[in-house]
């Protein structure tokens, strides 16, 4: 199978799990605690995979330079492009609670949200298409921690859109494009950086954990802090352990 191909493959079976979560989200009512902890560790299988599958290697690969600089420029954009959409109201579109704006309340926060929802998805898929780059094959501890966490991401974020009163139709068309854009992110990765110097792709692995980073402390761990409290620390770093035996597992 061509890499691109397995590329695309790879990042839209990664996406697919926000479809996944969504669809558990939309069919059952998850109790908040459940969800909390769910996203706490998935938190901390992202946290693991990006320091010992993305910045790690990327150091390894292109040099600390190149990496230091990818990882604050990814860490800056994403904030940057946070700070613009929660100002159209999608600040808490990770949140399962009533926080989440109604179209009448905040018009135009459905698009934000959508287009805040792509932003945090799209980096992870990224990175599975650079793995090909420089493993021949994709990280099983990184495909490991995208689909997982994906899966608390469109639990938790679907049951703040229901809440807001948001269609069946808007929820499974934003994660279904998602899913299918995460796919495409992955094999236009592989594609443009497949002969790219060694810096260069450690540059675009270190801005895609960056941006990932800056995702957790801004989304995902605000969601499993506001119900699991004193025990979200402890669900976090059994997520951390978890991805960290996988990846010393799959060598």
């Amino acid at each position: 199978m061509p890499m691109w191909l397995q590329a695309l493959l790879w990042g839209t079976l990664a996406g697919a799990a926000l479809v996944l979560g969504s669809a558990i989200s939309w069919r059952w009512r998850i109790h908040a605690k459940t969800v909390s902890t769910i996203m706490a560790f998935g938190a901390g299988v992202l946290i693991s995979a990006l320091a010992f599958e993305l910045v790690d290697e990327a150091e390894t690969n292109g040099g600390l330079v190149a990496t230091v600089a990818g990882f604050l420029v990814g860490a800056g954009i994403f904030v940057a492009a946070n700070f613009a959409l929660a100002r159209r109201g999608a600040k808490h579109r990770k949140r399962s609670g009533s926080q989440q704006p109604s179209e009448q309340e905040s018009p135009g926060s459905g698009t934000a949200i959508a287009v805040g929802a792509l932003l945090d998805g799209i980096p992870e898929s990224l990175v599975l298409g650079l793995g090909l780059i420089s493993a021949g094959t994709v990280s099983p501890a990184m495909l490991a921690a995208v689909f997982i966490s994906n899966v608390p991401e469109g639990l938790s974020s679907s049951a703040g859109m229901k809440k807001a009163g948001r269609s069946a139709a808007y929820v499974f068309t934003v994660w279904g494009t998602i899913a299918i854009l995460s796919g495409v992110a992955a094999c236009l990765g592989f594609l443009a950086l497949d002969q790219a110097p060694a810096e260069l792709v450690a540059f675009i692995t270190a801005l895609a954990a960056g941006a990932i980073l800056a995702m957790l402390a801004d989304t995902m761990i605000p969601e499993a802090f506001e119900e699991h409290h004193l025990l979200t620390g402890l669900t976090a770093s059994v997520g951390f352990v978890t991805a960290f035996a996988i990846h010393i597992a799959g060598g």
